[in-house]
């Protein structure tokens, strides 16, 4: 990973990787939930902290990172399971081909950034893990059943996130009578907007992918419960659609 972002926070980075290392080591699904949840809900928390939202005056610190994703097979469900963190972080994402494969782009502040490619990192060991255990009757039918179970688990890492983030929000913003965190997340994710928007000049959308096992992407969906986290300019961009 080529990161241009200087850990602004390396407390909060620090805090994220050593719950999700912990997560990642032991074989206790309960406790890798516990580990996983409590990383998820302290970079939502971290999101809302009221010194933060007062000091209007803090610098967006935007910038980019790009994320080398490799080739073959499993690519597009790579960029599933970076586009998914990614949104649940406000950051936004293109991909493109290269000689060295695929590489996404992603647009967002800096701490948000570092929080992503560390989520990632570890979420992809995870998962990296849980699908070389999957075994076919040949080859070919191996590697469709790990396909589809890496789009399951991005679909329902993405959930999770998602569901974490609203939580945390939504008890923020009912302690919150003025309403000012709610309108400093809106306008901390338009000025990300814009700032891609800027960055990526036109976008062209990427094609659907092609059609996943169900029953792969059921237990890879299902896995993604194991690792619960707490109940999207250089020439023309591709957009990461619908799956990979």
């Amino acid at each position: 990973m080529n990161s241009s972002s200087s850990s602004p926070d390396p407390t909060l980075v620090e805090r994220v990787r050593k719950l999700l290392d912990k997560a990642a080591r032991t074989d206790n699904e309960h406790e890798a939930e516990l580990f996983e949840r409590k990383a998820a809900e302290l970079v939502a928390r971290h999101r809302i902290d009221p010194e933060r939202i007062a000091d209007r005056s803090l610098p967006d610190d935007l910038a980019l990172l790009e994320v080398e994703v490799g080739r073959g097979a499993y690519v597009r469900g790579r960029l599933d399971l970076l586009h998914n963190i990614a949104d649940s972080q406000d950051v936004r994402m293109v991909f493109r081909s290269t000689p060295r494969g695929s590489v996404a782009t992603l647009a967002g502040r800096r701490d948000d950034l570092d929080v992503v490619e560390v989520m990632y990192t570890s979420l992809h060991q995870q998962v990296a893990g849980k699908m070389a255990e999957l075994r076919g009757p040949t080859g070919a039918s191996t590697q469709r059943q790990r396909r589809a179970f890496l789009f399951g688990f991005a679909t329902r890492v993405g959930e999770l996130l998602a569901e974490t983030r609203a939580r945390v929000e939504s008890g923020a913003a009912r302690s919150d009578a003025t309403g000012t965190t709610a309108l400093v997340l809106r306008e901390r994710k338009g000025r990300v907007d814009e700032f891609a928007r800027e960055s990526w000049g036109r976008v062209r959308s990427a094609s659907a992918p092609s059609a996943v096992s169900p029953d792969g992407f059921a237990r890879g969906f299902a896995a993604a419960e194991g690792a619960d986290l707490g109940r999207r300019r250089l020439g023309v961009r591709r957009g990461l659609g619908a799956g990979g």
